[in-house]
């Protein structure tokens, strides 16, 4: 039997969750499709190489282009990044144009950027079955509603990571919805994870089952502010509470001068990126998502996976998933009062209600493996 070659399409211009996945399916793919499948990652602008993915052995890169002046292109704030994308699609057109011609994959799994491939597909007749994949619930102006109108008619199959972005995509009425396929995100590899979280943490002042953990870009979207005004209020209540958030990004200098202008510094780390987060969710007390929306949310699958107790914003669409039906505690998203209500609940719980929370979430969170997100989509392929 031929082997079937599937291409992943995702340029990214910054390290978000879904780079991850990306990278784990084309994984999957490899390990565990004993050579009927061959998977490889299209690098548009340098981004993947330039990352050192080609160095992990675990999937092929391919070079699309010669425009390596993109990665070094900033992409910060709303008119950089607009711009970077418009570039990513005129200087991308032809020459992935001619890949699909030339190498003719049988299936193209598109990610972020995803403009181009579906104009391509839709005015051109490839060979190439094309997969859209649906991270977070899409913000649809009139345009882009009527382009996705037009152009997902050709596309073969749309997946989505939650039941909930699903069911908000079918109402949407935008393509038939036998097209439409749940696909869980290959989040866990459980063989990196048991050895990663068993690694020493550096940070002398951060003691096991001594601190509550946050993880994520300083964003808007993971509300971090909302939480260390919280903290404020728990802190003055009980001096001992530590809070450590883990992760880089445009509000550091914010949430830094918000720590230091409250004299929460004793109290409060901000520790920036880690390579190996693994080990800070095994060692903490619990771990606390704040976001404002999350699809599904990695971090949330990640802490469970390290036995970390949770404590989550009941936000769209992901944490009302993993969390909900007494799997963690869930607080009202945004909400100060419950939030704190929730932590009070969270800090006076017994050991068995949090084996029984945690016994639950680790057996929901098995469909985030690589193994079986790989037997999912090789159904779709």
């Amino acid at each position: 039997m031929e082997k079937k070659l599937i291409y992943y399409w995702c340029p990214f211009i910054s390290k978000v969750a879904t780079v991850k996945a990306v990278y784990n399916s084309a994984s999957s793919l490899k390990k565990y499709s004993n050579g009927k499948l061959k998977s490889v990652i299209i690098d548009v602008f340098g981004e993947w190489v330039k990352n050192n993915y080609h160095l992990k052995n675990d999937v092929d890169i391919y070079q699309l282009n010669k425009i390596n002046f993109l990665f070094n292109f900033s992409s910060h704030g709303f008119l950089k990044s607009r711009l970077k994308y418009i570039l990513i699609f005129v200087l991308s057109f032809f020459s992935l144009k001619r890949l699909l011609i030339n190498k003719e994959p049988d299936y193209l799994i598109i990610h972020l950027v995803t403009s181009l491939p579906l104009f391509l597909n839709f005015i051109y007749k490839f060979k190439t079955k094309i997969i859209l994949r649906i991270s977070g619930k899409p913000k649809l102006n009139l345009i882009r509603y009527l382009f996705w109108k037009v152009v997902l008619k050709k596309v073969y199959k749309v997946t989505f990571p939650t039941k909930e972005t699903m069911q908000y995509f079918k109402e949407l009425h935008l393509v038939n919805n036998t097209k439409l396929e749940l696909l869980y995100d290959p989040i866990l590899n459980i063989k990196k994870i048991n050895g990663d979280k068993k690694e020493k943490i550096e940070e002398e002042f951060i003691k096991k089952n001594d601190y509550y953990l946050a993880v994520g870009r300083l964003t808007n979207q993971k509300n971090f502010i909302f939480l260390i005004d919280c903290f404020k209020s728990i802190i003055n209540e009980d001096q001992n509470v530590k809070l450590v958030i883990i992760g880089e990004g445009e509000q550091k200098f914010f949430l830094n001068n918000f720590i230091e202008k409250n004299e929460l510094k004793k109290n409060i780390f901000l520790i920036g990126y880690k390579d190996n987060v693994f080990k800070y969710f095994f060692n903490c007390k619990s771990f606390i998502l704040s976001s404002l929306w999350e699809d599904p949310g990695f971090v949330l699958v990640e802490a469970i996976m390290c036995n970390a107790p949770i404590i989550s914003s009941n936000c769209s669409s992901g944490p009302k998933e993993i969390v909900g039906n007494s799997k963690g505690i869930l607080f009202d998203n945004n909400s100060k009062k419950d939030f704190i209500d929730k932590f009070i609940v969270n800090k006076n719980q017994n050991n068995n209600e949090m084996k029984l929370q945690l016994i639950k979430a680790k057996k929901y969170v098995k469909r985030f493996t690589l193994f079986s997100h790989f037997n999912s989509l090789q159904k779709i392929l």
